[in-house]
């Protein structure tokens, strides 16, 4: 059954890329986009890694995705940052013509201590509103399953509080499976009085083995009957991603029937897996 929330409907849906590391990559992005760009995205939103390490090629990405008409975040983490940095940075943007930012404190590359004059995403989100006021959308990450690194659910959710009083207009979930995982942390976030949109973060699930090394990355539950169907296909590809059409499907299904605001996907710059679960949303 096809949730009402989404079906005929311009649902609000947007997408997240990695900046391509070679030609082949940026034009195979570059087909990607351009067939996503068919459901009229809000917006697409561009990673880059520990430190900023691929900051260069998120820029020229972002700057790519403004030419072709359609708005563009940038992911801006602050680990390792300084002040005078990111005021650079933000300039920069805004230059750009970007109008929304995902704040993010960023993962701290192999062997870096907590360095930099930020510690936490809610000083950067603090930051940007008292150096740009409201000339940024700001989104903030959040995390139905907790953060693998925060000392307790409670501490995550104070956290996630922390950068929504700090200025975060909405919010973007870690990739999860479980439904109730996320309406869950709503109830939590508003007893706390963060009340912005929380946007779940949909990962489609095209391959069993980069499914596994991605959640065991980031701490996001892979339920057991899901874990243990897809090893039951073993090197069925096919079966996989029909598999996972079906089950990702279902949970949009849910979430947009529970009154989820929007839909933001983890491309991992592919189309065709997002493609076909919004034709069945009716999106």
């Amino acid at each position: 059954m096809i949730a009402a929330s989404a079906e005929g409907t311009g649902f609000p849906v947007s997408f997240e890329f990695f900046p391509p590391k070679t030609p082949q990559g940026a034009d195979r992005l570059r087909a990607a986009r351009q067939e996503l760009y068919t459901l009229h995205p809000d917006f697409c939103s561009v990673t880059y890694g520990a430190g900023g390490s691929t900051q260069a090629g998120s820029f020229a990405t972002v700057r790519e995705i403004l030419a072709e008409g359609m708005g563009a975040a940038a992911h801006f983490s602050c680990v390792g940052a300084t002040h005078e940095l990111v005021r650079e940075q933000l300039a920069a943007l805004e230059a750009m013509g970007v109008k929304r930012l995902v704040a993010l404190r960023g993962d701290l590359p192999s062997g870096y201590g907590l360095g930099g004059e930020f510690q936490h995403a809610g000083d950067l989100v603090a930051f940007i509103r008292a150096e740009t006021g409201n000339n940024f959308h700001i989104e903030v990450a959040a995390y139905p399953e907790t953060h693998p690194q925060a000392r307790s659910p409670d501490a995550d959710l104070q956290a996630y509080a922390a950068k929504v009083r700090a200025g975060a207009n909405s919010a973007i979930t870690q990739f999860f499976y479980n439904s109730d995982a996320y309406l869950r942390f709503l109830e939590d976030a508003q007893r706390l009085g963060a009340e912005v949109p929380v946007v779940p973060g949909i990962m489609p699930i095209s391959s069993s083995t980069q499914l596994m090394r991605f959640a065991d990355a980031c701490g996001a539950e892979i339920p057991r009957w899901i874990r243990l169907r897809l090893q039951a296909f073993g090197d069925d590809s096919a079966s996989i991603r029909a598999f996972g059409l079906d089950v990702v499907t279902d949970l949009c299904d849910r979430l947009c029937a529970a009154g989820a605001p929007a839909l933001h996907f983890y491309t991992l710059n592919q189309s065709a897996a997002a493609l076909e679960i919004c034709r069945r949303l009716g999106i």
